[in-house]
């Protein structure tokens, strides 16, 4: 996170818990009954866009899955800018990105499990 101002993180994690508060609010339906976690936020330094990484279990739906969420991106944009509408002069543009991590661990533990 080098190079971040404080503002930025401060910013990323209001958004990381509100965007998880608002994918909770849906549902797992909404989803395929996948689990779908807001795993971390990256903004802008201008604080116009936001990189919002998720993770999706099972795995077998993540494709499909971030592309439902990224159908309901703007849906998401909107109840996001009622939630900061205090705090955030604009609401910035929400991109979804998968978080892969989990599947990098999951790797590593099969590469050593040989």
């Amino acid at each position: 996170m080098e190079g971040e101002s404080t503002r930025q993180l401060k910013v990323a994690r209001q958004i990381q818990k509100d965007v998880a508060e608002i994918i909770r609010s849906k549902g797992m339906a909404a989803f395929d009954g996948a689990l779908v976690s807001v795993s971390g936020v990256k903004i802008s330094p201008d604080l116009a866009v936001a990189r919002i990484y998720v993770s999706i279990f099972p795995s077998n739906k993540q494709k499909g899955v971030l592309e439902i969420i990224n159908s309901m991106s703007k849906t998401i944009r909107g109840e996001l800018g009622r939630l900061v509408a205090k705090q955030f002069r604009i609401v910035p543009e929400l991109i979804f990105s998968l978080d892969d991590s989990l599947d990098y661990v999951e790797r590593i533990d099969e590469l050593l499990k040989k």
